[in-house]
Parts: structure tokens; sequence; C-alpha cells
């Protein structure tokens, strides 16, 4: 079983910056991708980001620019840098990876964009 331990978020300001990190209890090696998704009230879960071995990146166009998704395999972690975060970023975010047919999920981890 694996174990998505995700982590970083809080509340800021708009325009402000935040980091969150994904720690998995697996070698993320031979993981193609990994992802980042979010879920604000009322509405489904999104992608976000995603991020292959090669590191090859796909963002939504809503956070084209202002966020980076990035990943270490040598910790078995994955990142997503937020910048100019907007009110509208605000959700919980989860990370996420595919090992053959199994989806494994983070726990979540809130983010909230106000003044």
């Amino acid at each position: 079983q694996v174990q998505l331990v995700d982590a970083g978020g809080g509340k800021v300001q708009p325009g402000g910056p935040l980091g969150l990190s994904c720690v998995a209890s697996t070698c993320t090696d031979n993981i193609h991708t990994m992802g980042w998704y979010r879920q604000a009230p009322g509405k489904q879960r999104e992608l976000v980001a995603t991020i292959t071995t090669r590191a090859s990146t796909n963002y939504a166009d809503s956070v084209k620019g202002r966020f980076t998704i990035s990943r270490d395999n040598a910790k078995n972690t994955m990142y997503l840098e937020m910048n100019s975060l907007k009110p509208e970023d605000t959700a919980v975010y989860y990370c996420h990876l595919r090992i053959g047919l199994r989806h494994y999920w983070g726990q979540g981890t809130q983010v909230t964009v106000s003044s």
C-alpha cells in the first residue's frame, strides 16, 4: 500500500506565494506521472499540474505562469510552488500518482487565499 503525505497548505494573502510538498512511501523513480489536483467547495476535483519522470510538465490554464511543479526522486517527493495566488485558488490540494491501475491520493492540504 502506497501512502502519500502532502503538506504545506495554509492561509495566504492574494498575490502571495505558498509551497506544497508530497512525500511518497514508495520509490518514485519508475512512476511515470505524478500530479497535483485541487477541489474547491462545491466543485469537482480538477487537475492542477502533472510531471513525468523526464520532467515534462503540464498545467491547467488557470495556473500557467504562476505555479511550478517539480519532483525529486531521490527523496520520493513532489513539490508545487505557487506564486501570485488568487482567491479562486482556494481549495484542498491533493497529490496523486498511479501505479498500474491503482490510483493513490494524499490526504489533502487546505490552501486559503484571502485578505
